[in-house]
């Protein structure tokens, strides 16, 4: 039986840390990877100690604020922004690391793993934001679509 190849195993453990998303409009997970090592993982949700939108509603939703437009108007953290998070409150450099997720970043939290060091994404799932996508090629940071699943 082959062995799964890094890039697939990495991607299948983000689809498993998107389960632990309390987003009612899109569960996303993110990995931060060095060296074939898990350095630091997240999902993307409310603030700690902040009621989670599956139990309050989607202030978007609500709004009728389309996907990929005002992202400061939600409660929510990005699963990137909660890699990011967790790498530093646990004193863990993510320079030069890999990042696996489930979607495309946005071009918010492209700007943050451009400042980060981040050197690779892989994404399983497409995003509609040319600005971001524009922005993480012209730092020459490799972007690749990989094939993920979710648990069932």
């Amino acid at each position: 039986m082959p062995r799964l190849p890094w890039p697939e195993y990495f991607m299948n453990i983000t689809f498993l840390v998107s389960e632990r998303s309390t987003c009612i409009r899109r569960r996303v997970g993110a990995v931060a990877v060095k060296d074939k090592r898990i350095l630091a993982t997240g999902y993307n949700g409310a603030p700690a100690g902040i009621p989670h939108c599956l139990d309050t509603g989607c202030l978007r939703e609500r709004l009728g604020i389309p996907s990929g437009q005002r992202h400061e108007i939600c409660r929510g953290l990005h699963a990137e922004q909660n890699v990011i998070i967790q790498a530093a409150i646990h004193g863990i450099n993510i320079q030069g690391a890999e990042l696996y997720c489930t979607t495309h970043p946005c071009v918010l939290c492209g700007k943050m793993l451009i400042n980060c060091g981040i050197r690779k994404i892989f994404y399983a799932e497409s995003y509609s934001d040319e600005l971001a996508v524009s922005m993480l090629k012209k730092v020459g940071i490799t972007t690749v679509k990989c094939q993920g699943q979710r648990s069932a």
